[in-house]
């Protein structure tokens, strides 16, 4: 009987492993993620005191994103005022000629602003006759 059982039980342990084996992997096919190819800008500003806002604009989808003190606002820029000014119901960010704004609207509180040096152009050219 032993010697029944022992041929039996290694013809079972051969199929049982060669059961086991995993077929090799398939090849991956890889995806590449569809470029960005929406107008972005990122801008960072530090006004006199030291405090800095980071704003990302968005041409493309018309939206500006404000981070400032470890707090992100989500905007939509607005056609009807002046330059660039994007807002929402609280809060509003403009950048009028080299003058950033941050102000939350409903209480007419500024929480940030930046008059920006004018850049120099060289010197003035004048017309000759």
């Amino acid at each position: 009987m032993k010697k029944l059982l022992l041929p039996v039980l290694f013809g079972l342990t051969i199929i049982s492993l060669t059961a086991c084996k995993h077929p090799g992997k398939d090849a991956e096919t890889i995806t590449a993620a569809p470029e960005n190819t929406d107008d972005i800008s990122k801008n960072v500003y530090v006004d006199s005191y030291g405090e800095k806002i980071e704003v990302t604009i968005n041409n493309t989808k018309n939206t500006a994103t404000v981070h400032l003190n470890g707090k992100t606002f989500d905007l939509k820029k607005s056609d009807a005022l002046p330059d660039y000014t994007a807002s929402n119901e609280e809060y509003q960010y403009s950048d009028i000629k080299g003058n950033i704004t941050f102000l939350k609207k409903n209480v007419d509180m500024v929480l940030f602003h930046l008059k920006q040096a004018k850049k120099e152009s060289g010197p003035a050219k004048m017309a000759s006759y």
